[in-house]
Parts: C-alpha cells; sequence; structure tokens
C-alpha cells in the first residue's frame, strides 16, 4: 500500500468506507464490482504492457541506413550545341 495514502486512511476509516460501499450498494453487488473492477485493471494492464513492449521493440531495431545522395547529372552541357570557333581573318 502507498506510505502517502496509508497515512491518510486508518483502520477504522477503511472499515467505515466498506460499510457504506455495502450499503449503498448491497452484498450481491459487491462481488460483481469487484470483478469489474478487476478486469478493469487486467486490461490496463495489458495495454500498458502492450505499450512497453512495443516502445522496447523500436528501441531496440536499428534504423535504416541513409538514402545514397548521387549527384545530379550535368544536364546544361548536354543541352547546350558547341559553338563553332571562329579564326580571325587577317
Amino acid at each position: 500500500m502507498n506510505p502517502i495514502l496509508a497515512g491518510m486512511i486508518g483502520g477504522w476509516e477503511l472499515v467505515l468506507i466498506l460499510v457504506v460501499v455495502l450499503i449503498l450498494f448491497g452484498a450481491k453487488k459487491l462481488p460483481e464490482l469487484a470483478k469489474g473492477l478487476g478486469q478493469g485493471i487486467k486490461e490496463f494492464k495489458k495495454a500498458s504492457s502492450e505499450v512497453t513492449t512495443e516502445l522496447q521493440r523500436a528501441m531496440d531495431e536499428e534504423p535504416p541506413p541513409p538514402p545514397r545522395r548521387t549527384p545530379p547529372p550535368n544536364t546544361e552541357a548536354a543541352s547546350t550545341p558547341s559553338q563553332p570557333t571562329s579564326t580571325p581573318q587577317a
């Protein structure tokens, strides 16, 4: 039990709470309520375990290698026609 909670709620207070719950819900409803509470706790633990497992698996995976970068082809030289060189006439 949580030490902070144990310091705040004593034995008699806990008995009083249980008696009030028994009066409000009746003896026939208490097992159903406890069963529903137990199933809820079980589902919560299962979901948190799945999240923890998924996070652990994601952390253990090796990252993919970075993509290879290739230089773009030089399109300027291929698209411009070569200019004939003229010789100066004397």
